[in-house]
């Protein structure tokens, strides 16, 4: 039998709801990377003791995502938390609403972006879920609407 949690956080289950959000504004797909999704997991790893909504500073997009303990969070979860931010997102101003975010949502539709690798760990010590995707190229270039 599968295991459930894994069967929930395949390359698919990233790349659909990108990809869904992505045809809604008129970009093309992404495609999965091993090498983004390798980046991915060895960062992940290093979140694995502390959990830490924290950026690794790598040569790629990225966008992350921090699970409380207790539920089980998947891939789904996370782009869907970014794809949230669509309602924060003006495009004729290409800027977020005040005092909101929207950076996660314009990397997921960037439409220089063509492949995304993601990763997912349970934190220890009951800490939660860390989730990450990155993106090559990356977007979020200052001056330069997503789409």
């Amino acid at each position: 039998m599968a295991n459930l949690s894994q069967a929930q956080n395949s390359p698919q289950d990233y790349l659909s709801p990108h990809n869904a959000a992505r045809a809604a504004v008129g970009v093309g797909a992404v495609t999965w990377s091993t090498k983004l999704q390798g980046f991915a997991q060895s960062y992940a790893n290093q979140r694995i003791n502390d959990c830490k909504l924290q950026h690794s500073g790598g040569p790629y997009g990225e966008n992350i995502f921090w699970g409380s303990a207790g539920a089980d969070w998947k891939a789904a979860d996370a782009v869907n938390a970014w794809v949230g931010e669509k309602k924060d997102y003006d495009y004729g101003s290409n800027t977020c609403a005040a005092g909101k975010v929207c950076g996660h949502y314009t990397q997921v539709v960037w439409r220089a972006s063509t492949s995304i690798g993601c990763a997912r760990v349970v934190c220890n010590n009951n800490l939660g879920v860390f989730i990450t995707c990155n993106y090559e190229p990356r977007g979020n270039i200052i001056g330069q609407k997503p789409y």
